[in-house]
């Protein structure tokens, strides 16, 4: 029963500490997926399949996510608002749920790891993982980072989308 509890809360641990969201505000780029379960990002209109374009801080040090996303067979726009925690790393999102946004890691003028909880409906204690690029620039390095930061994660997780191959 205690396994059966435990995998129902899945923490993602922190490795940034003193997150600026002043310093990852711009343009990104969405380089590779992945996900805890496959159903999460297997097609198009899955539910946390979406390509972040830009992070925007707000005054109150909340991060608007502008992303696009695939509803019903066109690529639209939109704006999530991610509001602050208590942890500068830490975000909380009302889209389809409440869920929890965490960044793992970031240099911030290169890339951003971060994961997001999938929507409770879909896939109760489910994770996907993105690596953003502020350039389109293939940096084998910085995946290999990336494919370590998942390993560190409590629950198994599969590169699924890998777009700094054109995949």
């Amino acid at each position: 029963l205690a396994l059966v509890c435990g995998l129902q809360a899945i923490v993602i641990p922190q490795t940034m500490r003193n997150l600026d969201i002043r310093k990852v505000a711009g343009m990104w780029h969405s380089m590779a997926m992945a996900a805890s379960d496959i159903s999460l990002l297997d097609s198009e209109a899955s539910p946390v399949r979406m390509y972040v374009q830009e992070l925007r801080p707000t005054p109150e040090n909340n991060l608007e996510i502008i992303l696009r996303k695939r509803e019903n067979s066109a690529c639209v726009e939109r704006n999530i608002m991610a509001q602050k925690t208590e942890d500068p790393a830490v975000f909380m999102v009302d889209d389809q749920g409440e869920r929890r946004i965490s960044v793992l890691d970031t240099d911030s003028t290169h890339y951003l790891f971060f994961c997001m909880e999938a929507p409770t409906p879909h896939a109760g204690n489910g994770v996907m993982c993105q690596y953003l690029a502020r350039t389109l620039k293939v940096d084998n390095e910085v995946m290999e980072k990336f494919d370590r930061a998942l390993e560190t994660l409590p629950v198994p997780m599969r590169i699924i989308l890998d777009l700094s191959q054109g995949k």
